[in-house]
């Protein structure tokens, strides 16, 4: 099992304000309780830079993770971008030599 940080924005650069509808957010935070219930999704936080989401990813593999991401509505849409990245352990916590 791997560890991915998902940087989520908002495309306000494609998408109005307007047209992130409550019922499309509601959907979108619906299937996030999904996937942190199925322990893909292991924490998420938002942030307004612009708005979106920092997401903590358990997942075999980034096309896993990847996968996970792009069964999010709003990615469905193409109303969301994404970076994946794969995190790996801190050398600074390792043996030292």
């Amino acid at each position: 099992m791997a560890q991915f940080i998902a940087i989520n924005r908002r495309a306000y650069g494609r998408f109005k304000e307007s047209e992130f509808t409550q019922e499309l957010l509601d959907a979108e935070a619906e299937r996030a309780r999904e996937l942190y219930a199925q322990g893909v999704f292991r924490q998420v936080w938002g942030h307004k830079s612009p708005a979106g989401a920092i997401t903590l990813i358990d997942a075999e593999s980034a096309d896993a993770a990847q996968a996970a991401l792009d069964s999010l509505p709003l990615r469905q849409k193409g109303m969301l971008d994404s970076e994946l990245i794969e995190l790996t352990p801190y050398r600074g916590f390792g043996p030292r030599r």
